[in-house]
């Protein structure tokens, strides 16, 4: 529906004053509605939708936000840099990594990596894999274009310069790759200190049949820190304030742009 116009029936039901549109749509989701329109100039039609879950919702509007993030990042730096958000540290988030920096990334000169809002998982290795292994060879297929011999055999490998994003609601395995991408030297990391989460659990079965999650497994730097309790830091701190949203500004991602570039710049 366009502003001003006007919805009149759902499936063949009119709607007037004492209609209760949520019963119309209560239990829908996934079925075929058609809603009856009025435009402004009072012409009237039929528009077939249908209505999709909440988890479905939040799914298209996270893609939505990493669509803007991204859209962002090429406008800021002019189309030099590439960006890649990880959800979590799940096996769908890590294809989810592979298909973005396939898709988008490897045509540029750097990338803004973000985690954050990512609430953990168990594959930090693996994405850091990616970031840190270096490409020796090139490959050319006959009649085709060349590309590094690790990409053209499926091993995904970057190959470019990164900077990283994290904030307070970066946890668990988050900060495993936090850690990881510090330890590693790939690159500075900008925004806010992690949250300290990173301890691993398991459920255990009380005699009621009810379940509590004990620690069994800690995790500690390789200087001997224990990282539960202690965030990891940033190298540029910077913290967003109430109302940046709405604005469309988010100063963290402006920030990591603007110090890949300025890194790019002092290489060339």
């Amino acid at each position: 529906m366009r502003p001003g116009e006007k919805l009149i029936a759902v499936n063949g039901r009119k709607i007037d004053a004492h209609t209760n549109l949520d019963e119309l749509l209560e239990d829908q989701a996934g079925r075929r509605k058609v809603l009856h329109i009025a435009g402004k100039d009072g012409k009237e039609r039929d528009a077939v939708v249908k209505p999709i879950d909440s988890a479905t919702e939040a799914g298209l509007l996270y893609r939505a936000w990493v669509e803007s993030n991204r859209a962002m990042v090429e406008k800021l730096s002019g189309g030099k840099l590439g960006y890649v958000h990880i959800a979590d540290m799940s096996d769908h988030s890590l294809k989810q990594l592979y298909f973005d920096l396939d898709a988008q990334n490897q045509g540029r000169q750097g990338v803004v990596v973000d985690v954050r809002n990512n609430n953990g998982g168990y594959v930090n290795g693996y994405a850091l894999d990616v970031f840190t292994r270096k490409n020796y060879l090139i490959m050319t297929p006959r009649g085709m274009p060349s590309a590094p011999s690790r990409q053209e055999l499926g091993q995904r490998a970057l190959g470019l310069p990164t900077i990283l994003l994290t904030n307070e609601s970066s946890l668990s395995d988050a900060e495993d790759f936090t850690e990881g991408y510090r330890t590693l030297h790939l690159g500075k990391v900008v925004g806010t200190s992690t949250a300290g989460w990173i301890i691993y659990t398991g459920g255990e079965e009380l005699i009621d049949g009810s379940t509590v999650r004990l620690p069994h497994i800690r995790i500690q730097d390789l200087r001997g820190e224990t990282m539960e309790g202690h965030p990891r830091p940033v190298d540029i701190e910077v913290t967003r304030q109430p109302g940046e949203t709405l604005e469309g500004r988010d100063p963290q991602l402006e920030k990591a742009v603007t110090e890949l570039l300025s890194q790019l710049s002092a290489k060339q």
